[in-house]
C-alpha cells in the first residue's frame, strides 16, 4: 500500500478533478486541520475560495474519503437533490483510485 500522505494527494486530485467535470468549484485539501480536537474544518478565504483540513494518520480511510467528499459539498453549498448527484460523482472518482490500486 502507497504512503498515507501519497494516498491523500491523490485522492485531492481525482476529487477536484471530479468536481469540476461537475461544474463545481474544488477546494484545495490539506492536512492536518488547524484546529486541535476536530477530524475536519472549513475555511474561507478571499473570493470565497475555500481549504478543507481532514485528518489523516490514525483514521480509517473510508473516513477520510468521506469527509473529503463532504468537503466538496459543503464548500459548494449544495443541498437536496444537487447535492446528491455531486456526492455520487465524487464517490464514483473514490471508487476508481480504489479500483486503480487493486
Amino acid at each position: 500500500m502507497e504512503p498515507t500522505s501519497l494516498r491523500f494527494a491523490r485522492l485531492a486530485r481525482s476529487l477536484s478533478d471530479a468536481a469540476r467535470a461537475h461544474g463545481l468549484r474544488p477546494p484545495t485539501f490539506r492536512s492536518p486541520p488547524r484546529v486541535t480536537g476536530v477530524t475536519r474544518t472549513l475555511r474561507r478565504g478571499p473570493r470565497r475560495a475555500a481549504t478543507v483540513s481532514v485528518v489523516i494518520r490514525e483514521r480509517p480511510w473510508a473516513a477520510v474519503a468521506s469527509d473529503m467528499v463532504e468537503g466538496v459539498v459543503v464548500a459548494n453549498g449544495l443541498r437536496g437533490v444537487a447535492a446528491d448527484r455531486a456526492r455520487a460523482a465524487l464517490w464514483a472518482a473514490v471508487a476508481e483510485i480504489g479500483d486503480q490500486a487493486a
